[in-house]
């Protein structure tokens, strides 16, 4: 039986995080926890969430996100719930995949009362799109008509140490001092600090009871990929970085590209480079009047990127390795001015 949102008081009841595992959801939980929230995580492995450093301090369900049943008992007295879920790996039904799983996480939040849901989407133009943002769009409207107030928040690149994004920039940085490289790194985006990005999701926990819509977030600069690229250079004292670009190469070459010449995996490259192929920039800033700022204001990139490198180990091998890299990225792009011709640059370079 459905429960009236009304019948709760706002902040009465646990948080339920979706996602606690990921990178996004790993860092909310912890400042969930330091607002003094009680934080419940769906997860398929209770013994998983012990392992980590906040895993004693956080309720389990322990569950799939594909089960009715178990989302509706993750569900179960809960005040807001954070939906961090969705598909980085291709295959052909990956949209149909997360689109039941928001339809069976919207249904179960509906029928459980739940106050407030919350989703991080991806900035992205009005238009066609690139199948994996096209399908981050669609998880939100359907969380947007669950009947459950919504908030969608909708990030570009987020610059942080262990988020997929940042790792795609800092490998590209690294190994391509010379490179060849896709038109997209002329558009537009305006990336934001992952510690932003959690504080305006925490924040939106407590908009008001009638808001159902989406926001768009990001940091004070709006760069193009090819000067995020300079500029992470400049600031890890890589070098200069010369950068051409091409008319033509299609996202999924792109992203075999990407997984050629850096760690990052040729399927967790392509719905990074499918959200690049568009300008990336807010159309608004709403929420700025409605949530206070991070502590100290948004960060800008430079800043963002000295705090994901603080600690890092940056991958500075044998200048020989470095440049080889960049000469297979620019014989790979070259390529690329037919599709036929590219494919077998990418064969005879993996053979």
């Amino acid at each position: 039986m459905a429960t009236d949102q009304t019948d709760r008081p706002a902040g009465d009841g646990p948080v339920l995080v979706t996602g606690a595992t990921g990178y996004i959801g790993g860092l909310l939980v912890p400042e969930l926890l330091r607002r003094g929230r009680t934080v419940r995580v769906l997860s398929r492995s209770a013994d998983r969430i012990a392992e980590l450093d906040w895993g004693d301090a956080v309720e389990v369900a322990e569950g799939d996100a594909s089960d009715a049943d178990d989302v509706a008992a993750a569900l179960e007295g809960v005040d807001v719930a954070y939906y961090l879920l969705h598909s980085m790996a291709g295959g052909d039904d990956f949209e149909e995949r997360d689109r039941e799983l928001a339809r069976t996480f919207a249904t179960a939040a509906a029928q459980q009362g739940v106050r407030r849901l919350v989703y991080l989407g991806g900035l992205h133009p009005d238009g066609e799109l690139s199948p994996h943002l096209a399908s981050r769009v669609e998880v939100g409207k359907i969380l947007l008509d669950s009947g459950v107030p919504t908030a969608v928040l909708q990030a570009g690149v987020v610059l942080g140490d262990g988020s997929a994004s940042f790792d795609m920039l800092r490998y590209l940085t690294e190994r391509l001092p010379v490179v060849v490289a896709p038109r997209w790194l002329r558009n537009r985006i305006q990336p934001i600090a992952a510690d932003d990005v959690v504080h305006y999701l925490a924040e939106a926990a407590d908009l008001p009871a009638d808001l159902n819509r989406t926001f768009d977030v990001g940091g004070p600069d709006v760069l193009t990929y090819a000067e995020m690229m300079e500029r992470f250079a400049a600031l890890t004292d890589l070098g200069p970085r010369y950068i051409a670009t091409v008319p033509v190469l299609t996202p999924e070459l792109a992203s075999l590209w990407v997984g050629l010449v850096t760690p990052v995996d040729s399927g967790v490259a392509r719905p990074l480079v499918g959200s690049l192929i568009h300008d990336a920039v807010r159309s608004e800033e709403d929420l700025d009047d409605l949530v206070p700022p991070p502590p100290g204001g948004a960060a800008g990139f430079d800043e963002a990127v000295r705090r994901a490198t603080r600690d890092m180990h940056l991958s500075l091998s044998a200048q020989g390795a470095r440049l080889g890299a960049g000469a297979i990225g620019a014989a790979v792009s070259l390529g690329s001015a037919a599709t036929a011709p590219a494919r077998g640059v990418l064969r005879r370079l993996r053979s």
